[in-house]
């Protein structure tokens, strides 16, 4: 536990450092992460203050006490020094492999035990009409967070595919990374007349008329 605290601990410094603001998440404790809170519901990463958002620092000496005593998972708040777009692995592939990727879009990836990808960016820019309600990414802006390397979620470890100090700590712009995205998505397979209607399709057609 003292080694898991103690890089935690480092990582969080290091971020902390260049200007990206962190917060504590609960421990993880077996199968369930543990936040201390009495009655906390919540089984799955969370933060561990209740005003997690506000309470987020770059603080040295406050950083440092989080993980005095314990291995609180490593919260990034979104929407602050950064946004991050959590996409699906084959279209973060896709979109890596483009030749744009090693100019100015690339920056800071990390990847989730999931499979899926979480890609910084500048904070403040909406999700392109293309991308918006999609379920392959996910923007996370103000009022979100994310965990950070190197955080151990139930099924794995979070890591550092692109790290920050690799490309400099630079974030590229978010709609410069969003329509490579976009030039990534698969092709809509062309609609099949013959297929029968989904009996919940049916029934939802029959309350619009």
């Amino acid at each position: 536990m003292f080694l898991a605290r103690s890089r935690l601990r480092r990582a969080a410094l290091r971020l902390a450092a260049h200007g990206w603001p962190v917060t504590p998440g609960a421990c993880l404790r077996a199968n369930r992460f543990d936040c201390g809170r009495p009655g906390c519901p919540t089984t799955s990463c969370h933060p561990a203050l209740e005003g997690w958002e506000a309470a987020a620092s770059q603080d040295p000496v406050r950083v440092t006490s989080w993980w005095r005593y314990a291995p609180h998972s490593l919260l990034l708040p979104t929407g602050l020094a950064f946004d991050v777009l959590e996409v699906t692995a084959p279209l973060a592939a896709r979109a890596v492999r483009a030749p744009d990727w090693c100019g100015p879009v690339c920056g800071p990836v990390a990847t989730l035990p999931g499979g899926r990808w979480m890609l910084l960016v500048r904070p403040g820019q909406e999700l392109l009409p293309e991308l918006a309600g999609r379920l392959e990414v996910v923007r996370h802006g103000r009022g979100s967070w994310v965990p950070a390397p190197p955080t151990r979620l139930v099924n794995g470890p979070v890591r550092w595919r692109m790290p920050p100090a690799q490309v400099g700590w630079r974030l590229p712009d978010g709609h410069a990374v969003q329509r490579l995205l976009v030039e990534a998505l698969p092709a809509a397979a062309p609609p099949d007349w013959s297929a029968p209607v989904p009996r919940q399709l049916e029934v939802a057609s029959r309350r619009i008329g």
